[in-house]
């Protein structure tokens, strides 16, 4: 066997792949797919399996490698030609070299060991005779050794460059009596041998060939190097901790866990004033002004709120932090004073941010509750935590006068001028005794009579934040000053160079602690955040005018939040503008998709590099314009992401997705995806400002002694973890412990798993697995999600009755989708409620479900026996899912009895 073949059966033995496996990895590979069967068949994985890309070098990186190895061949023989030619030539010149022009002398064989020191070896004399060495007597070749080799080999070749460069210039400048043709010497035996200038024109050659290699192998070299040490990247470690016993794991940056940004900063209050004065003349609070409205109607007849919305107008840190000191001098004088409680019932806006931080300069705790929160709720939530004012949007007036003698401590409304929105006189005679004033009245009074700060401490309560729950009414979940910064200064060791030039979009709830955690460290980080809504977020947005631009157009964020439910959407609007094109579009977007897809795991260095700036500007630029086009990064949480939607959104969109893991009892801060993994079905390691630890779920089979990974129930603990739920001691005794070296620790009721690099997936749920009738096991999450894909779902929820063999389902259906099918196949209606009854369309659907749980490799009895379509959407507003659109199974089932009674009659 020659060298090259011996070399090429090493390189392909390094870099293996499963069509021709050593014994070692077939043995790997075994055992991986052992591992992969639970002991219990009819427990599947939890998420959506998608089939993962190949490595990088079985796909678009591979032809580097080959062009690289056939050049380094041709170079070879060049050189073995020019040695031969070089040889020839000085013979032939020293024969007939005219006299006067040169000498030629006997010199020491010590002397001519000191010309051989200074003349640099070519890359391929020595370099090459270990691994040759070692290739021939059957010694292990480390990772180690070939990345030794290659930097022996490059260090050589640029080496050899510089030496040709010097050399040609000495020749230029030597002494004209020279013999120019060729300066030869000779061994005491008569033979001619090289001096160091008599090989310039060779190392010339040389030197030409050096670079060419260089150029091929330095971007070759750091992919494999990059590649290789991201995914073999410790994420987290495992780390010894108090408390019930388990497994626990930590980050791996650091064993001390962070609890703020910067010392000093230790409490909302203090870290918001600091942030302002560090970054005074940075832009913080952007907002669009009303312009003008109009009222367009649909096909049935029902109409719609369209706006045309104004450029950005933004507010300065400064700016921002004065009228943050007039809101709250302006609190004190309407009354308040320290400990007590102002709620906020609003939509996400500028002001509601500026009356949030303004009541911590007066340490006062802060109610949030969400704008699309019901009448029963709102008043169980104001009167459980005895607010005395209540901050909210004037159009909330109205719906406040119907419930105001329901309110037993509300005695000031502090409400939200809105453009384009009349405060109804009648709607404040109705409130009765309480105070009604606009924010912009409380700041002028305030400014006008200013009152000294009283500072909160981190363990103060800064937020009683309730829970949009899934079951029952909401709990208030207390949440520190040390909480909110903790979590805060987590993240921003995660995401990467947040600065002054990030802008970041503002839509989602600030009700919820995902986006009002994200706004802390934005606001930290010296960023400006911009207001939207998601019903003007797009240009094509359900509020927009037609002809006229979105919030993400106009502002052209780089970084966003984003629930699973908005993405979903996302992914399947693109789709069906794909699909509405067909043609070449679609064949290009498909073929475009797929490479990208399959080169996934590759570096952005090599092939890859270059077909991916290639199918970003023939393809996926103008999709990234449905979100502005300068996303570069993106957080996600809320809910599971699934890996279909999160491989789309990267490639579609060219941008990472930090998936994020956490709770409300956690300050939303357990674990999160650091920016350049490329896994999915991950929800990262644990933040730095806590340990996640995974305990023993017996009755579900859940083992931290499972193999290859531990299982068990995730428990957070740390800096994160709250102080526990309002007025409700029993039920903070329940999932709240504190250990023997005072770490608090919060228990999720989510089942979860490690994986070798520390990083943490989400498989069950304790109170989502039903057993059937036969002793079968269905994880009602697991289905949801792997039916979640078919395009005829906006939503669905899975019931499982223990009395029965099977599951049912019930399914809100796309509108679009559903009703472009019906027009294809030919099935008519009067309207959509009609076409959900109709037998054609409940059976296309089934048929759908069956096909993406099939796809999901669901088992038969996890796959809905019978279906129901339900014709009305799933909001908020309806109470049927959560602001983080999480379906609420107890009031779905609730209110859809009879509809599932009627499917297992």
């Amino acid at each position: 066997m020659s060298r090259q073949t011996q070399l090429f059966t090493l390189l392909k033995r390094r870099f293996h792949s499963p069509a021709a496996p050593t014994e070692t990895l077939r043995k790997k590979i075994t055992d991986l797919q052992k591992s992969k069967k639970r002991r219990n068949p009819v427990k599947n994985q939890f998420l959506v399996e998608v089939p993962e890309s190949r490595s990088y070098l079985d796909t678009a990186t591979m032809p580097m490698f080959l062009a690289v190895v056939g050049i380094a061949l041709f170079a070879k023989v060049l050189m073995m030609i020019d040695d031969s030619k070089s040889q020839e030539m000085i013979e032939r010149k020293i024969k007939n070299a005219p006299p006067g022009q040169g000498t030629v002398r006997m010199i020491e064989r010590e002397e001519w060991d000191e010309f051989r020191e200074v003349r640099p070896r070519t890359p391929f004399e020595s370099k090459l005779a270990r691994p040759n060495a070692q290739i021939r007597t059957g010694e292990p070749v480390r990772k180690d050794d070939l990345k030794n080799w290659t930097i022996d080999v490059l260090t050589n070749a640029f080496a050899r460059t510089e030496e040709s460069v010097r050399r040609e210039i000495n020749k230029k400048t030597s002494d004209p009596f020279e013999f120019h043709g060729a300066s030869v010497m000779a061994d005491s035996g008569g033979n001619p041998m090289d001096s160091p200038s008599s090989k310039s024109s060779e190392y010339g050659v040389y030197g030409i060939i050096g670079g060419v290699i260089v150029a091929l192998l330095v971007p070759v070299l750091l992919s494999v190097v990059l590649t290789g040490s991201k995914k073999g990247k410790k994420r987290g470690v495992p780390v010894k901790v108090g408390g019930e016993e388990g497994y626990a794991m930590r980050h791996a940056r650091g064993s001390d866990l962070v609890d703020v940004p910067w010392p000093g900063a230790t409490t909302m209050a203090a870290l918001f004033e600091q942030a302002c004065k560090k970054h005074s003349s940075n832009r913080l609070l952007g907002t669009r002004e009303f312009i003008n409205k109009e009222m367009v109607a649909s096909r049935d007849g029902r109409k719609f709120e369209k706006l045309h919305l104004a450029e950005y107008q933004w507010q300065s840190y400064a700016e921002v932090f004065e009228r943050v000191c007039n809101f709250a001098s302006g609190l004190v004088n309407v009354g308040h004073s320290v400990d007590t409680r102002v709620a906020i019932f609003s939509d996400t806006r500028a002001e509601w941010f500026i009356a949030f931080q303004g009541c911590f300069r007066q340490s006062i705790t802060v109610v949030t509750i969400y704008a699309s929160l019901g009448e029963e709720a709102l008043i169980y939530s104001l009167n459980e935590t005895a607010v005395s004012t209540l901050i909210c949007d004037s159009k909330q007036l109205k719906k406040l006068s119907a419930i105001q003698s329901s309110l037993n401590t509300v005695k000031n409304i502090i409400y939200i001028e809105e453009d384009g929105v009349e405060v109804d006189s009648s709607d404040v005679s109705s409130l009765g005794d309480m105070t009604v004033s606009s924010i912009s009245e409380i700041e002028k009074l305030g400014k006008e009579s200013p009152v000294e700060p009283s500072l909160p401490l981190k363990n103060g309560v800064a937020v009683i934040m309730f829970t949009s729950g899934s079951t029952g009414l909401p709990k208030g979940v207390m949440i520190t000053h040390g909480n909110l910064v903790a979590t805060a200064a987590g993240v921003m060791k995660v995401i990467p160079k947040l600065d002054k030039n990030d802008t970041y979009i503002a839509y989602l709830p600030l009700a919820h602690v995902f986006e009002l955690e994200a706004e802390i460290v934005i606001f930290t980080s010296g960023c400006g955040i911009g207001y939207g809504s998601a019903m003007t977020l797009t240009d094509t947005s359900n509020k927009i005018k037609k002809g006229t631009k979105g919030d993400v157009s106009v502002l052209n964020p780089t970084i966003m939040t984003a629930v699973p439910a908005i993405l979903d959407r996302v992914r399947d609007g693109v789709l069906k503008k794909v699909e509405e094109k067909g043609g070449m579009a679609k064949t290009l977007f498909n073929f475009a998709y797929k490479r990208r897809l399959a080169a996934v795991d590759g570096s952005w260095f090599g092939a890859w590099g270059l077909e991916k700036m290639f199918w970003d500007t023939l393809v996926f630029k103008k999709i990234r314009a449905v979100l502005g086009g300068h996303i570069r990064f993106m957080l996600v949480g809320g809910a599971p992401l699934s890996p279909d939607s999160q491989r789309f959104i990267n490639i579609c969109m060219g941008a990472p997705i930090g998936q994020g893991y956490g709770l409300t009892e956690t300050c939303a801060g357990a674990t999160f995806s650091e920016w350049e993994d490329p896994t999915v079905g991950r929800v990262g390691p644990p933040l730095p400002c806590g340990y996640i630890k995974l305990v023993s779920w017996e009755e579900g089979g859940y083992r931290v002694s499972d193999k290859p990974m531990p299982r068990g129930e995730i428990v957070v603990g740390g800096n994160s973890v709250t102080a526990g739920y309002f007025n409700n001691q029993e039920k903070t005794d329940e999932v709240y412990k504190v250990d023997e070296k005072g770490t608090r620790w919060f228990y999720t009721g989510d089942i979860g798993r490690f994986h070798a690099d520390g990083c943490l997936e989400v498989i069950d749920r304790k109170k989502d697995i039903v057993k059937l009738q036969h002793g079968e096991y269905v994880s009602l999450g697991k289905v949801e999600a792997a039916l979640g894909s078919s395009n005829y779902v906006e939503n669905v929820m899975v019931h499982a009755d223990p009395m029965n063999s099977y599951c049912v389902a019930l399914v809100v259906p796309s509108h679009g989708a559903l009703e472009k099918w019906a027009e294809e196949a030919g099935v008519k209606h009067s309207g959509f409620d009609e076409l959900c009854e109709s037998g054609e369309a409940v059976k296309e659907v089934q048929q759908s479900l069956t096909k993406a749980a099939k796809a999901a490799k669901l088992e038969k009895f996890e796959i809905p026996a019978k279906i129901k379509l339900l014709p009305d959407p799933w909001t908020p507003e309806s109470g049927l899912v959560t602001a983080a659109l999480k379906i609420k199974r107890e009031q779905v089932k609730a209110k859809f009895k009879d509809e599932l009674n009627k499917l297992y009659a």
